[in-house]
């Protein structure tokens, strides 16, 4: 019974550890999804699945394992690393997730159940044209009530809100997500996001504009930080140490209650739902939540 319940702890953990990397690397934009992002979904689940029964299974054994290939110092030391590097991806990849996530918008969803397209159309009316502030003094953007017109589609279609870098003027040419069947939606412009993605309901992590250079900024910083905090947290603790925090019963199990609260918090955005306010702020602090808990579970590792 004893070796089960070993077993049944080191598998969890390794099919955790995969699980999670896998549907980080989903949320990171690896391939282009369209909501419901089931694969997430799923990994997400067998994640937090085998991070509770990893928590039970270490409150039945309440002790650790005897001494065997897998609890040596260099193997410990490797296993503590692994789980740094994940923290720090998956603390990385939330961050972006949430930066660069569409929009879902109810025109925006109106206009995809249509069978949104993007086409590139020209300007025959501005309506009205206000400049967007860059916070200091600058402008960054203008925002405007369109009239276009779309080659070989609608000779005059509303576009409200189009968020241009120029101003726009009579003749301009931009692109815009429209529906053909049903031109009476208008249409949506924005030079700052990828009108493709937004056509399929999908997202990329680091897309070739503004937005993508800071989300390649902040995956860059992230990772730095959470970097330097693992080769604390693996490389100062004695392997002794790290080994009695890896099969602690509490602190797994306050790992895998962070885990769950995390996948109810992004639950609804896998599914293109609207999140609760509770889930919208476990989704803006996931990255910052994961980094920290980690640490405070870490900490009396050294001493």
């Amino acid at each position: 019974m004893r070796t089960a319940l070993v077993w049944i702890v080191r598998l969890c953990a390794s099919a955790g550890w995969i699980a999670t990397a896998v549907a980080c690397a989903w949320l990171l934009g690896a391939t282009a999804m369209s909501r419901p992002w089931h694969e997430p979904l799923v990994w997400g689940s067998v994640a937090v699945g085998c991070a509770v029964v990893r928590a039970v299974a270490l409150w039945v054994l309440r002790d650790e394992p005897d001494g065997d290939v897998f609890t040596g110092g260099l193997w410990v030391k490797l296993r503590t690393g692994a789980v740094w590097v994940l923290v720090t991806f998956s603390s990385a990849v939330f961050f972006v997730a949430l930066l660069t996530s569409a929009d879902a918008g109810g025109k925006l969803d109106a206009l995809r159940d249509a069978g949104a397209e993007v086409s590139a159309a020209r300007v025959v009316e501005r309506q009205s044209t206000r400049e967007e502030s860059d916070g200091e003094g600058g402008v960054k953007g203008y925002a405007s009530r369109l009239v276009v017109s779309v080659p070989g589609g609608a000779e005059r279609l509303t576009v409200r809100g189009a968020y241009t870098f120029e101003e726009p003027r009579r003749g301009t040419e931009l692109d815009v997500l429209w529906a053909r069947s049903a031109p009476e939606l208008g249409g949506y412009a924005n030079e700052s996001k990828d009108m493709h993605a937004l056509a399929g309901n999908r997202w990329s992590a680091f897309q070739d504009d503004e937005l993508g250079t800071g989300s390649v900024i902040a995956f860059v910083v992230i990772g730095l930080v959470g970097t330097v905090l693992g080769l604390v947290f693996t490389l100062v603790p004695d392997g002794d140490d790290l080994q009695e925090l890896a099969w602690s019963a509490p602190l797994q199990t306050v790992r895998a209650a962070l885990a769950g609260a995390l996948f109810w918090g992004w639950l609804p955005l896998l599914l293109g739902q609207t999140p609760s306010i509770p889930q919208m702020l476990c989704v803006v602090g996931a990255f910052v939540v994961v980094l920290l808990a980690h640490v405070f579970t870490s900490v009396r590792s050294i001493g």
